[in-house]
């Protein structure tokens, strides 16, 4: 079993950093899509996307954007934290199989417990997919929790 631990706001430091990391599979491609709504083809159809600026299909931008979600609320500042604001700018298209690894960085602590965070995204090529800045409330109260399990979704494909 995995655990989930936080840092609470007097442990974390201007410049403490930590990161996550994912790849962007068929199945989470699709996944994201039936969750969001987002059904735009560059994301799901080939032929389209064969015509489009990227000449292949592409991850939506908030999956690079829910990376970060992720990243605040299982590492850094972990289980407890409040998210309040995100500023995003997506900088290259993420594909297929992409890994991508969201750093963030204390960049102020704030009055009640606030703490702003710059987010950057990278690909497995150390290119920048995102950049931002989150803001947020963290956690006063240390924290180790059993990770969640979630159940395993699967999905039918033309492929099989």
């Amino acid at each position: 079993m995995e655990t989930l631990e936080n840092i609470v706001y007097d442990e974390l430091q201007v410049g403490d950093t930590a990161s996550y990391t994912r790849s962007l599979t068929e199945e989470e491609l699709v996944l994201f899509a039936a969750v969001s709504g987002d059904v735009n083809p560059v994301h799901l159809d080939p032929a389209f996307a064969a015509n489009s600026m990227f000449k292949e299909r592409i991850a939506h931008g908030m999956w690079s954007g829910s990376l970060i979600s992720a990243a605040l609320a299982t590492v850094m500042p972990g289980p407890g934290t409040i998210y309040l604001e995100q500023s995003l700018s997506f900088k290259r298209p993420v594909k297929l199989d992409d890994t991508l690894t969201v750093k963030l960085t204390v960049a102020s602590k704030n009055p009640k417990n606030g703490v702003t965070l710059d987010c950057l995204v990278t690909n497995q090529r150390d290119e920048e997919v995102v950049t931002g800045e989150a803001k947020v409330i963290a956690p006063k109260e240390k924290l180790s929790l059993t990770k969640p399990q979630l159940p395993r979704i699967t999905i039918e494909t033309a492929n099989g």
